[in-house]
């Protein structure tokens, strides 16, 4: 079969008897406003084995500890590695069922080949951003790889596979496969289950269906894995395998562990699959200098009050051009924006902030939740700035039409639904 650049992985997963709960951990790029959320896990997984002390939530990412946080970090990883906390299973997949709010969905846990994954704007590779890569973002997580012995993905790419071909002849059969893990989650993360994929027959279907959605592409513009969620992670992996590909000969580069990133594929027509916006919120901003600043992306801005947040997502998701604005006064305002560069509103905001931030106008943040954005806009200087929906039917033709989306445009599922920590795998020799 063709080499489509996801393969199966010798993954590493907690031994018997680690606290499960203790052991998965929400991706450290959520909850970045919320200080609060990180104290809680903390307080609960105290001293015990933990994702937790192998990752580093971007809530500390500037702060004055963070060098000693990463030396913490690629400790406690070789402790776990020499200490029996890991167990290998060799070559295989495992098939992620998670159960949220939303409902349930499935992924399957491989290795990508970083080959294959091409992070920049006009890229026409297998595997793809599906967002803006902020180059600025890459150095600092690159420190935190850069002497790990292992990474722990929260990586989620998609597939689309209408047919339902590759991840759902494995579900419909779950009860055949061996189970390797099976947990609820810390702070109202719903439930994981793992399920052993490694005999040669399983692996051989797997590759076929891919192969069989990459023999429906345009050779000239073959998008077959596009980011879901952990874009400036792979692009993190990518980068530091740059590096480490100019140091070795080109005979082991290809069994080299670093030229490949842990990830979960799931097929963008899951039902369980749910797409959530992602809101920004303007800290020290008054809406005059919002609006002077929106001014510069439109050719004109209609504006009306909804009577609530419900009413006010239902209308923005009614028409193109449109988002929520909210502040400390508690009211709802729907804009409808003329004369746009593109018809996202996500991509005006974006045009927004640049200008914003290039004033030194306030500070950004990209929050997950509708509520939590009206939460952080109702303090006193703040604008919340509510997106509409992203719709997953569009999504693959909108990334071939448009190259990408402006960063953090959506998320899968709310906060709490993000990929938990669980499979790891070593990046050394």
């Amino acid at each position: 079969m063709k080499d489509l650049g996801f393969s199966p992985a010798d993954i590493l997963i907690p031994a018997e008897g680690i606290d499960l709960e203790k052991w998965a951990v929400v991706a450290c790029d959520q909850f970045t406003s919320d200080r609060g959320y990180w104290k809680k896990a903390e307080e609960f997984i105290g001293n015990s084995p933990s994702t937790l002390h192998i990752t580093l939530p971007e809530v500390y990412l500037e702060d004055d500890d963070k060098e000693k946080r990463i030396d913490a970090i690629d400790r406690t990883m070789e402790d776990y590695l020499d200490n029996g906390v890991l167990k290998t299973i060799p070559s295989a997949f495992i098939l992620v069922e998670r159960k949220t709010e939303s409902g349930t969905r499935y992924g399957l846990v491989g290795k990508l080949d970083l080959e294959e994954y091409d992070y920049s704007p006009d890229s026409l590779s297998l595997i793809r951003a599906t967002e803006g890569t902020i180059l600025s973002r890459i150095p600092p997580r690159k420190e935190i790889r850069k002497n790990a012995v292992l990474e722990v993905p929260h990586i989620m790419v998609l597939i689309s596979d209408p047919a339902r071909s590759v991840i759902e002849p494995l579900r419909d059969r779950k009860e055949s496969l061996e189970v390797v893990y099976d947990t609820d989650l810390m702070l109202g993360g719903g439930h994981l289950t793992g399920y052993l994929v490694s005999s040669d027959k399983d692996i051989a279907s797997v590759l076929s269906a891919i192969e069989g959605i990459y023999s429906t592409l345009d050779r000239s513009n073959p998008l077959l894995f596009a980011m879901g969620d952990g874009n400036h992670s792979l692009a993190t992996a990518k980068s530091s395998w740059e590096d480490i590909k100019k140091t070795i000969p080109e005979s082991e580069q290809k069994d080299h562990p670093a030229r490949y990133a842990l990830v979960e594929i799931e097929n963008i027509f899951d039902e369980g699959l749910m797409f959530e916006p992602i809101h920004r919120v303007f800290f020290g901003l008054d809406t005059e200098t919002f609006e002077k600043a929106l001014s510069k992306h439109c050719a004109s801005f209609s504006k009306h009050d909804a009577d609530n947040l419900d009413d006010g997502i239902k209308a923005i998701n009614e028409g193109q051009g449109r988002f929520l604005f909210t502040d400390s006064s508690g009211k709802f305002t729907v804009y409808a924006t003329e004369g746009t560069e593109k018809s996202l509103s996500a991509w005006t905001i974006q045009s927004v902030i640049d200008t914003l931030l290039e004033e030194n106008a306030c500070k950004i943040d990209y929050i997950h939740g509708a509520s939590e954005t009206v939460s952080l806009a109702a303090e006193d200087g703040n604008i919340g700035i509510i997106l509409p929906d992203i719709h997953k039917e569009t999504f693959f033709d909108a990334i071939l039409h448009d190259k990408a989306y402006p960063r953090k445009t959506f998320s899968i599922g709310h906060a709490e639904e993000k990929r938990y920590y669980m499979e790891a795998r070593k990046i050394v020799r």
